[in-house]
């Protein structure tokens, strides 16, 4: 690796050595979400209560020296819950603003499917222009600013679908399965004494990596990356023959090219490499089109999952040499 993506390996290494200080396994659900966070995207996170998807994204926050907003979406959140509202203040006799949660960095919207699609939508801007217009006037958001949007997998009573475009400007979908045994018998045990993550967390026992400005130059640094045109190539093959599935009702867009293509530079990066190779578009292919991808109800009815066609998709489409 040249210099620079040295520099972005080393800063990578020092984030994941310290969030391990707290969050006990989940190494695949903290490599993507640093993809999503390194390319300046959002992520949905499902998973069971538990398996620490807020903690997850409150220690990357302060490992990455950044601000943390969290949302609990219920059915009766209003939009302006989210983005905020101008107040009128009877002592200087004018409107004051009252900044929501969503002027922050790193935003946790916790079971975002619990809330109305008009509440969920208040979202829509922030997440792709990163700024909020509320009562006619724009109002800019950090230049970091990344949502984490949970879903609990069990319990759909009661919840609210999220709209086609808002699930496409999520870059992937993030899956924190349950922690295996060993895993799970170290949780326990520290949980015993004054080491449990979120004691640790909490009494500064985790370290700043890096800062605001640091973060935005790193980000930089993904575009010392080389990606062949071959492999770029690849990835519209694929994303097309999502759309030509005879299983598919509606297909990856234009973004889901984008995010497969960012994500596995990113990936790349993680993994220690400064270029991208088949297999790092192979393992983002379906975290990122998992939750874009809608099949057509007599083959869902047959059992057939969305997993399944993407990986057909990828035994298809040949890799390039």
């Amino acid at each position: 690796m040249n210099a620079n993506t040295e520099y972005l390996k080393d800063a990578l290494n020092r984030v994941r050595k310290e969030v391990s200080k707290v969050i006990i396994g989940q190494k695949d659900a903290v490599d993507k979400s640093l993809i999503a966070i390194f390319t300046g995207h959002h992520a949905l996170v499902e998973g069971v209560p538990g398996v620490a998807k807020t903690l997850l994204v409150r220690t990357l926050a302060h490992v990455l020296g950044s601000d943390f907003n969290r949302i609990q979406f219920t059915p009766d959140l209003m939009p302006a819950d989210v983005t905020g509202t101008n107040v009128f203040n009877m002592q200087k006799n004018e409107f004051t603003l009252v900044k929501g949660p969503v002027f922050t960095s790193f935003l946790l919207a916790d079971e975002i499917n619990r809330a109305p699609a008009k509440t969920q939508s208040a979202l829509l801007q922030a997440m792709q222009e990163r700024v909020v217009t509320i009562d006619r006037t724009t109002h800019s958001l950090s230049p970091n600013f990344t949502v984490f949007a949970t879903q609990n997998p069990i319990e759909y009573e009661g919840t609210y679908p999220l709209p086609e475009a808002q699930k496409d400007r999520f870059m992937f979908k993030i899956t924190m399965d349950y922690p295996g045994k060993k895993e799970e018998f170290a949780l326990a045990k520290r949980t015993l004494g004054e080491t449990s993550p979120e004691a640790i967390l909490a009494s500064g026992g985790v370290n700043k990596v890096v800062d605001v400005a640091d973060l935005l130059k790193l980000r930089g640094e993904l575009e010392n990356i080389f990606v062949k045109d071959e492999l770029i190539a690849y990835i519209v093959h694929i994303i097309s023959e999502t759309r030509a599935h005879e299983s598919v009702l509606v297909g990856a867009g234009p973004r889901a090219t984008q995010a497969l293509l960012l994500s596995s530079r990113a990936y790349a990066a993680v993994d220690g490499r400064d270029f991208v190779a088949p297999d790092d578009i192979k393992y983002m292919a379906l975290p990122v089109l998992e939750h874009r991808i809608v099949l057509r109800p007599d083959y869902e009815i047959e059992g057939l999952s969305v997993r399944e066609v993407i990986q057909s998709i990828l035994k298809k489409v040949s890799v390039p040499r």
